[in-house]
This record gives structure tokens, sequence and C-alpha cells, in this order.
């Protein structure tokens, strides 16, 4: 164990995470999502929801200030009734994790798969809300 690492965060999570450097890409997927046959490298989070593992990233994953859109969402398929509640509460954690609050991304679901398999990891959750996936793109650690 360690002081200050949120306890939903394996030792595989946080080692793919201090991997990675500025403008890379990682993917909170949720239950539905094809995760492992996208992954370059995958990393099983299986019964975490991921409102709770993305308020513990943000907590050690600074966004990135550079770009625009540094979190990206799969649309809704046209003529889907889905309204996702949960990208809400997406927008609520990252007010309260980051400098800024950027705008979401959407991105079409099989663009969204083509993005998933350059992404550095893919983090498989046990998320059951539709259109739960979300894409972070790794900040500078200025602190």
């Amino acid at each position: 164990m360690l002081k200050g690492i949120p306890s939903i965060i394996s030792p595989d999570l946080l080692k793919i995470l201090m991997e990675m450097g500025h403008g890379d890409e990682f993917i909170l997927a949720d239950g539905n999502f094809p995760a492992a046959s996208c992954a370059q490298r995958l990393v099983r989070c299986d019964g975490h929801g991921i409102p709770q593992l993305l308020d513990a990233v943000l907590k050690l994953f600074p966004l990135d200030t550079y770009d625009e859109h540094p979190v990206s969402l799969m649309a809704v398929t046209p003529g889907d009734p889905i309204k996702p509640a949960i990208w809400d509460e997406y927008q609520s954690i990252i007010k309260n994790n980051s400098l800024r609050t950027p705008n979401f991304e959407f991105i079409e679901r099989f663009a969204f798969y083509e993005r998933a398999k350059k992404a550095y990891a893919i983090v498989a959750t046990g998320e059951k809300a539709l259109y739960a996936n979300i894409i972070l793109k790794k900040g500078v650690v200025t602190e």
C-alpha cells in the first residue's frame, strides 16, 4: 500500500498511468466494450464503475491542456433513444478534479473503436451504463 493513492487504483493501473507520457490516451471502457480485442495493453477493473475510476485517476493524471478535447466520448448511435445520464456525472467529476472543464468530443461508434486500437491502454470495467466509454488524453505533470 502507498499513501495518497486511491485504493481503487490497482498496481497494474498505476503502472500504466506512470508509463504514459504527454499526449498518450487511455480508455475507461464500459462492460460492453470490446476491450480485449482492441487493446494494446489491457487492465481489468471488473466490478468497478467508471465514475469511481475516473475520479481516482484524475487525482493522479492531468488532462492535456494543449488539446481542445482531452476528453472524448462514444456518441449515441443515430436513432438510439438513449440519453446517457452518466455524461453529466463525468462532467461533474472532471470539473472537481481539473484546472478547466473541457468540452467533450463525441466520436461515432466505429471511429471510437479504431481510435481505441491506438490508445496506450484500455481499462475494462464493470460499468453497466450504456455509452459510458471515455477517452482521456494525458497532460503535463507540473507539480
